[in-house]
This record gives C-alpha cells, sequence and structure tokens, in this order.
C-alpha cells in the first residue's frame, strides 16, 4: 500500500495494488475508488483530503486476531 499526499490539490491517492483499473466509482463528493475487473479495489482518491479525509495525522496499527 501507498499513500501520497499532494500538498498543492489536498488531494490524498492511496494505491492498494498495482491491477489495472477497470473503473472509477464516486463514492461521494471528494472520495473516489478504482476498481478492477474483478471489483476488487485497486485505489482510493481523497480530494479536500485535511478537510475531508482527517488526514492531519496517520496512525498504522496491527492488530492481533485477539483484538479484532
Amino acid at each position: 500500500m501507498t499513500i501520497r499526499y499532494f500538498r498543492d490539490t489536498d488531494t490524498a491517492l492511496i494505491d492498494f495494488t498495482e491491477n489495472p483499473v477497470a473503473e472509477t466509482k464516486e463514492i461521494s463528493e471528494n472520495v473516489y475508488i478504482d476498481v478492477d475487473d474483478h471489483g476488487n479495489i485497486v485505489s482510493m482518491t481523497i480530494e479536500h483530503a485535511k478537510e475531508s479525509g482527517g488526514l492531519e495525522e496517520l496512525v498504522y496499527r496491527e492488530m492481533s486476531q485477539e483484538t479484532a
């Protein structure tokens, strides 16, 4: 997974896989997902990311099975 933030446009791009994009779906006014031929998510774009996406801070936590 790769997360890129473009400060000049306040846009975040999250790549989950490198699969070819078959379709882009609008989830909301500022959120779009790209899916492959099988409907699996390839990437997500969040426009106005600091405002609408809460990307002031990014935290990653890997949870164990006991807490899931």
